[in-house]
């Protein structure tokens, strides 16, 4: 891949799986690791030396929770993504730690290649979410709260819907039997009408606000 190698800061108080994971991932030539923390009060001070980093962090740090984590960097105005990799978190917590901005949720159980496909499509600014957590999310919301949002037209909820189900623009296109640019331009307008920036942004406000509309 072109450009420059993604960023990756590991937060995991399990040393063994920790070091092992790094050390897969750095084979990868467009990865690269920049820190590897047992704990979050480790991790945090190199937040600040890489704002761009992608932080793949587990649930249970020990002696601390993933969702203090998250909390604290944003304090610190670390604006990098955050895709939570854990053995398994309850229902409760990865709807907490979706409204708090991570920008996905994978079990370790998956492959290395799985996990670097997600990676990646996190990198790109994407969701990637475990199927399981979808209906908590969609419980999480309040059915009787009205949309206070612009109105969506029937291609906006097409795309929000794809969206959820954790499709990549590559897999929407060929859903919707159209062009990557297409759906680049769907996502854009849809983007822009409900004043976000980030796909974690868009199911947030999508979940809120239009999830009777899904």
């Amino acid at each position: 891949m072109s450009g420059e190698p993604i960023q990756l800061i590991v937060v995991d108080d399990h040393a063994m799986f920790r070091e092992g994971l790094a050390r897969s991932l750095d084979r990868e030539p467009d990865l690269r690791i920049v820190g590897q923390f047992a704990t979050a009060a480790e991790a945090l001070p190199s937040l600040d030396a890489h704002r761009s980093a992608l932080v793949l962090l587990d649930v249970d740090l020990g002696t601390g929770r993933a969702l203090d984590f998250v909390t604290a960097a944003r304090r610190r105005g670390f604006a990098g993504r955050i895709l939570i990799v854990t053995a398994g978190a309850s229902d409760q917590e990865a709807v907490q730690l979706i409204q708090a901005g991570v920008a996905g949720i994978l079990h370790k159980h998956h492959s290395t290649e799985a996990l670097c496909a997600a990676i990646r499509q996190v990198a790109s600014g994407e969701v990637s979410l475990e199927k399981k957590y979808l209906a908590p999310l969609f419980r999480s919301i309040d059915r009787s709260h009205p949309p206070a949002g612009p109105r969506l037209t029937d291609r906006d909820r097409t795309v929000l819907r794809l969206i959820l189900q954790g499709l990549t623009n590559r897999e929407m296109a060929a859903r919707l039997e159209v062009s990557e640019g297409a759906v680049k331009a769907s996502l854009r307008q849809v983007f822009d009408k409900l004043s976000v920036r980030t796909r974690a942004q868009l199911v947030k406000v999508a979940l809120e606000q239009y999830r009777d509309q899904l």
